[in-house]
Parts: C-alpha cells; sequence; structure tokens
C-alpha cells in the first residue's frame, strides 16, 4: 500500500548558463522576479565553463526545442550558477477548491490550500527562467526533472504562465515546463517533474518487442496516454477520489488501462527528483483467457 512521505518537501533547482554571468545581476533578477524564498546558491557560482554541460543538456531535451543557436549557447558558456526555489509544503489529497488562479500582480489572490502555493512557487520559478535568459542567461535546465528546453520554448512558456487566469490555463503550461518524459525503466516508462506542482508522477507498463528501439508511433501513443492521465490529476475535481483498482482511458471505446499507487522508486529520498506523492502506474486491462468448460465437440462422421 502506497504511504505519502511528509518528510520530503519538493523544491525547483535550476541550472543557468551564460556567458559573463554578473552574480549580483542574477541575485537582483532573482529577488525580484521570484520574490521570498528564492535564493542564488553563491558557493556554487563558476566564473568558468563545465565540459559536463554539453552532454547534459543534450540530454535532457524533451521536446526537440534546442535550435543550433541554443546548442551554441551551451558549448560555450563561461559561467555557471545554480537558483534555488523555497521548498513547497505538501497536502494530503488534491485539493478541489481551485477556481482563479493568478498572482498579485493581475489584482487577484491565491485560493487557500498548500497545493495552490505549490502552483505559484512554480509560476514564479518559470518567470525567473524567463527574466534571466532575458537579462543575460542563456541556457536553462530544471536539475529536479531533468528538463530544458530552448531559449524560444522558455520564454513562450513562462510568458503562457504569465497570462493565465485560471487554473487549467495555467497547469498546462507549467506541465509543459517542468515535467519531463517518457524515462525508461525496464519495462516501465515515467514521467519526472510531477512533484513540482504537487501530484503524483504518472508510470506506463509496455510490452514492446525492443524497448531499447521502439517505434516512433509507440512513444508518442505512450506519451499521449501519460499526458492525458497527468493533466487528469492536475486540472479534475474528481482525482482526489481515484483509488487502486480504477480504469483509465482516452475515449469511450478506447483501451482500458488500470491504476495502481507506487512509491518513488527511481531516485532515492536526498535526490530533487524524488516525487513523495509516488506514482499512478497503468498496466492494461487484459480480460481474462475463456477457459473451456468441457472437451471440444467433434464433428458428426
Amino acid at each position: 500500500m502506497f504511504e505519502q512521505n511528509y518528510d520530503v518537501l519538493p523544491r525547483h533547482v535550476l541550472c543557468v548558463l551564460g556567458s559573463g554571468l554578473d552574480l549580483r545581476t542574477v541575485e537582483e533578477v532573482v529577488g525580484r522576479v521570484g520574490g521570498p524564498g528564492f535564493t542564488v546558491d553563491r558557493d556554487s557560482f563558476r566564473p568558468v565553463g563545465d565540459p559536463r554541460m554539453p552532454r547534459a543538456f543534450a540530454a535532457s531535451v524533451f521536446d526537440d526545442s534546442f535550435d543550433e543557436s541554443d546548442e551554441e549557447a551551451v558549448e560555450t558558456h563561461d559561467s555557471v550558477v545554480y537558483v534555488l526555489s523555497p521548498s513547497m509544503p505538501q497536502h494530503i489529497a488534491f485539493d478541489p477548491r481551485r477556481h482563479v488562479l493568478a498572482g498579485a500582480e493581475h489584482g487577484h489572490k491565491l485560493p487557500g490550500g498548500a497545493w495552490s502555493e505549490v502552483f505559484d512557487v512554480s509560476r514564479r520559478m518559470l518567470a525567473v527562467a524567463g527574466a534571466l535568459l532575458r537579462s543575460g542567461a542563456t541556457a536553462v535546465k530544471n536539475e529536479s526533472s531533468g528538463l530544458t528546453h530552448g531559449r524560444d520554448r522558455w520564454l513562450s512558456l513562462a510568458d503562457r504562465a504569465a497570462e493565465a487566469t485560471d487554473w487549467v490555463g495555467l497547469a498546462i503550461p507549467l506541465f509543459d515546463a517542468w515535467v519531463t518524459r517518457p524515462l525508461a525503466s525496464g519495462n516501465l516508462i515515467t514521467s519526472c517533474g510531477m512533484h513540482l506542482l504537487g501530484a503524483p508522477d504518472v508510470e506506463l507498463e509496455v510490452d514492446w518487442p525492443d524497448m531499447q528501439r521502439p517505434h516512433r508511433q509507440q512513444v508518442e501513443d505512450a506519451v499521449d496516454l501519460m499526458d492525458n492521465l497527468a493533466l487528469y490529476l492536475l486540472t479534475e475535481d474528481r482525482a482526489v477520489m481515484i483509488s487502486d483498482g480504477e480504469g483509465f482511458r482516452l475515449s469511450p471505446d478506447g483501451p482500458r488501462w488500470l491504476l495502481e499507487r507506487h512509491p518513488c522508486h527511481r531516485y532515492d529520498e536526498e535526490s530533487f527528483g524524488f516525487n513523495p506523492y509516488g506514482y499512478w502506474r497503468l498496466t492494461p486491462d487484459v480480460p481474462p483467457a475463456t477457459v473451456p468448460t468441457g472437451p471440444t465437440a467433434l464433428p458428426a462422421v
């Protein structure tokens, strides 16, 4: 049985690259845009290039948003700094009280509940990423979900989140910004980053003939299924009532999948990628084979 680990408080950790990054400018942007609790790790600041970064960033691109200018920015960076969000509170269950969610700059107050605070921290961290890229940074990667985007994609996501005026309108760009998928582990493919939105990640049990080289359509179908469940968890009030053994399908006549809650197994509790909310695992709902009740009748002679 799944038991939520309330001792782990998720937080965003951004790896920020630049050419001639000024630490004081980074701190000013982070403090102004992020607000209280957002910090720059001064001890991690390095005014030199890190040869590990090209490979790390290349392995973290999910949406093919990197172009030549992004690759060049990573290759030629000469400074690295890490930016941290405040630790985010956990909530006991999904909070269905979500109506309008917008920052104070829009003249609205956040609805109560820890989930709203989680969304607001993730919204502000996305705004920080966009502001840093507009203030001299050249590349950004989220260490808490192992995900990066190209500069234009980051800025587009930050703008979409800033313009959102309701929960669904905010959930989609935050999901696109912070959640990476699919990550392979045996016959399971998983997401990572839903803990940054206060929700379980999604696992999908697959039966592909070649797990190392699946067909493109297989991957696209799997990601579509995972994304639909993840967004359901983030935007539907009924998500609070899901229990082990329930079914999920994309359409009334589509394949049915069974849901089962599991603890996070991909990362240990000390990792920024650890999800204390666990995973919802999808397995095919295969009907039992029909067992003959008697011998097969022989044809008459």
